[in-house]
């Protein structure tokens, strides 16, 4: 998905947003004024506030799609979580203040005039605030934005308010001035509870909350059948915006070359990415067994000490002078060691099983180590 595509649609439907408020907020204030409703004129207020959250929308949709720097090394994705909770607040400030006017306006009811201007207003607020929601929900589903969903629900609040002020004139025309108040009331416990579920999923977001249990699985299902993935374990997944992060430790055969470990890591990235659509970063650990049991390591010497250990006892016991290289495994809370030593070794009338048996009398005392192989190689 094109980060530049997503950016100048999501600017596209909140600038269409913003400018359809501005007109909505002036039509609704004048009409308001004239016909002596304020249902209305706070209705128009409404939308006036809603070029606020208009606002917040093209700051995090602007800021979002700034690539990774020194200050947000993990990208600036989450500028649109922050966004929709800032939404959610605002939402649920809206449905608090629909509630409270609703109760002001059951015991005080206003006559009104004008009434065919008064529901051509909020007729053309409900057609137009309804019709932003669907086009704001559109994108929002094909970018896959938390954002612009909330932005959407805005509009839809609006909508819905617009239908309580128009509730509320029919009731006045007919007599039943209470109506406005009821519908009110509703939508605005309607309205509060649409801001808690956004607000719930951004505050999980930030709290870095898992994917979907059905996801994770999902995933390691994938990773676990590459070849040369023995198992699959610490798999750890969160939500960056409208992306994914994980980390995963894949065991593998701990005699593996370094090389060939990278290479299994490039495929557990590529595979993962396959698997989960909005996945973009994924550190693998490469362990050559499974670090979740094993014991942990902290008492055994590091290679540079490990090696100067060895080094001073093969001296000590006179077998290092033919020693071409040592590699090092540390596996099973132990530290075993391949030696690899010249063919020519056993043209001196040694036999391999003479070296190998003054080598472990070497090994054996010290103290970390385990099993030791030896490798001939012809120079």
């Amino acid at each position: 998905m094109n980060k530049q595509d997503r950016t100048k649609a999501s600017q596209k439907v909140t600038l269409v947003g913003a400018i359809i408020d501005l007109a909505l907020g002036i039509f609704k204030v004048i009409a308001g004024v004239l016909g002596n409703s304020g249902a209305l004129i706070a209705d128009g207020i409404h939308s006036f506030s809603d070029l606020l959250s208009d606002g917040i929308v093209l700051y995090a949709a602007k800021h979002s799609a700034e690539e990774a720097d020194d200050e947000h090394p993990y990208g600036h994705e989450r500028f649109e979580t922050v966004a929709t909770l800032g939404l959610a607040i605002i939402l649920a400030i809206i449905g608090v203040g629909i509630i409270y006017d609703a109760f002001e306006g059951l015991f005080n009811p206003s006559e009104l005039s004008h009434n065919a201007l008064l529901l051509s207003v909020v007729a053309l607020s409900i057609f137009s605030k309804e019709a932003l929601y669907w086009y704001t929900l559109k994108v929002a589903s094909t970018y896959k934005s938390d954002m612009l969903k909330a932005n959407a629900w805005h509009h839809r609040s609006d909508a819905l308010s617009s239908v309580v002020v128009f509730i509320g004139i029919l009731g006045s025309l007919n007599g039943y001035l209470y109506l406005d108040g009821v519908a009110a009331i509703v939508v605005g416990f309607m309205i509060v509870y649409i801001a808690w579920k956004l607000g719930l999923g951004a505050t999980k977001e930030l709290v870095d909350s898992s994917i979907d249990a059905d996801q994770v699985k999902q995933l390691r299902d994938s990773i676990g059948r590459i070849s040369g993935v023995n198992s699959v374990h610490s798999l750890r997944t969160r939500k960056i915006g409208h992306t994914i992060s994980c980390d995963v430790h894949v065991q593998v055969d701990p005699f593996l070359s370094v090389s060939e470990g990278h290479i299994i890591s490039v495929s557990v990235e590529r595979v993962a990415k396959e698997c989960l659509e909005n996945l973009n970063d994924v550190t693998v650990h490469i362990d050559p067994e499974d670090d979740e049991t094993v014991e942990p390591y902290e008492a055994l010497p590091e290679r540079a000490e490990a090696l100067g250990i060895l080094t001073k006892a093969l001296f000590n016991n006179k077998c290092d002078g033919e020693i071409e290289r040592i590699q090092l495994h540390y596996l099973e809370s132990r530290i075993h060691v391949d030696f690899y030593l010249p063919l020519s070794c056993l043209e001196s009338g040694q036999s391999g099983d003479e070296i190998l048996t003054k080598l472990h009398k070497t090994v054996d005392p010290l103290e970390g180590f385990g099993k030791i192989k030896v490798y001939f190689s012809k120079c």
